[in-house]
């Protein structure tokens, strides 16, 4: 039988409490090990720059090509959430993850190790994120934009595990190993989110992959607009940081990682003061522009750091604001979809826009840094320029659905 609009039974309000807290810890652990592998992919960045042999551009490809992938099957995921197929979609995504990391421990080559760890990868955990973003959405409305950003935390959690461990045991276990430990990690993980997430809003088995009506909202066109182009810039530092540390102020391979570490690390606090703030007193749209524009000062920022201590304060720093500019992505996307039903796909419109900026921006960074000859400048003026631009395009969407009324909670 195929569901109407007349035959859909609404659930109620959302919990927005209780049991719906359970949620949340288990959309921590799929954040943890989906997002918390990518945000630490630096690691691997450094890693196999020194022994794959190719050029740091090449290397990022993997890493974008998990992000990318990530976003862009959002579009499909979504959907088939609101259909009512979240736990078979989830499953397969956990399958598909845990087997691309068990075939990158296996890859000695460049583009073995592309199609595991960045396609293989990439659409598992494009099958666990925005399902899992999209049902967190249902039991949330006053605390909506905290219960996200509680949940997006677990970027920073896999953020300080999985550097970690791969410091710890690359150099006594060796990257084989290395990489199946990492697999146990993440099975484990996805096999309580798989067991205990629950949908709570009754499937809407009609309606269109692409809800175009979405594409005639002003604010959202150019929310999204706007988050492409912080997405653009955004993982550059993460991707570079640890690698910059190393080649321009001279640190240690192990240094370099920390870096990244507490890039990762201080994202506890960027993922959930912003949310917070957005649901108790300015409202999510509101709260986003300023981390986009502060993000972007700090990039600029960067081209004058020439020493250990203001590489440090850098990575502290940038971690905090661009935590709370990625925390609070979905949390916005989330606020400007009022039906319920819609929430799978609307929220994988977005996300699948923004993968093709993650797709490219980390690329086009390392293709900046090898025509400069190895020197940051052009790579970080471009990342800084375009994160501004993103920051003065979610103004422009504020603007469109409030007017001038700079009071207003939105």
């Amino acid at each position: 039988m195929v569901s109407t609009s007349s035959s859909w039974k609404d659930p109620g309000p959302p919990p927005d409490g209780g049991n719906a807290w359970i949620q949340v810890a288990l959309a921590h652990l799929v954040i943890c090990e989906t997002w918390g592998q990518i945000s630490s992919y630096g690691v691997f960045q450094s890693y196999y720059s020194l022994t794959l042999g190719h050029p740091q551009s090449d290397i990022s490809w993997v890493g974008s090509i998990q992000i990318f992938l990530l976003f862009f099957v959002g579009t499909f995921s979504g959907r088939a959430t609101d259909a009512g197929l979240f736990r078979p979609v989830f499953a397969v995504g956990v399958l598909l993850q845990v087997i691309g990391i068990f075939m990158s421990s296996l890859s000695t080559k460049y583009w073995p190790l592309f199609l595991a760890q960045g396609v293989c990868t990439g659409i598992g955990n494009g099958l666990q994120f925005c399902p899992t973003m999209s049902l967190l959405s249902t039991y949330f409305s006053k605390n909506k934009s905290l219960a996200m950003g509680i949940a997006a935390t677990g970027s920073a959690t896999g953020g300080l595990i999985y550097p970690a461990t791969a410091t710890q045991l690359l150099p006594q276990i060796g990257f084989g190993w290395t990489m199946r430990v990492i697999g146990f990690v993440t099975f484990m993980q996805g096999l309580l989110a798989t067991a205990f997430l629950k949908t709570r809003v009754p499937p809407r088995k009609a309606g269109p992959l692409i809800e175009w009506v979405a594409l005639k909202e002003v604010t959202y066109v150019l929310y999204c607009i706007g988050m492409f182009l912080n997405f653009w810039g955004l993982f550059f530092a993460f991707y570079y940081v640890g690698a910059y540390g190393r080649d321009i102020i001279g640190l240690s391979d192990k240094n370099s990682i920390y870096l990244l570490m507490i890039m990762n690390g201080i994202g506890f606090i960027g993922r959930l003061v912003p949310n917070f703030l957005a649901d108790r007193t300015f409202g999510p749209l509101n709260t986003v522009i300023p981390f986009a524009f502060i993000t972007g000062i700090m990039l600029f920022a960067w081209a004058g750091v020439n020493s250990r201590g203001g590489l440090y304060a850098f990575s502290c720093i940038y971690g905090l604001f661009a935590a709370g500019l990625q925390s609070m992505f979905p949390a916005v996307l989330s606020s400007l979809t009022t039906d319920l039903r819609k929430a799978g796909v609307r929220m994988g419109m977005g996300f699948s826009i923004v993968s093709v900026a993650c797709l490219t921006g980390p690329p086009l960074a390392g293709a900046l840094i090898q025509s400069n000859h190895g020197n940051y400048l052009h790579a970080q003026m471009w990342a800084g320029a375009v994160l501004t631009c993103g920051g003065m395009t979610l103004f422009a969407a504020r603007i469109a659905k409030t007017g001038w009324k700079l009071q207003a909670k939105f």
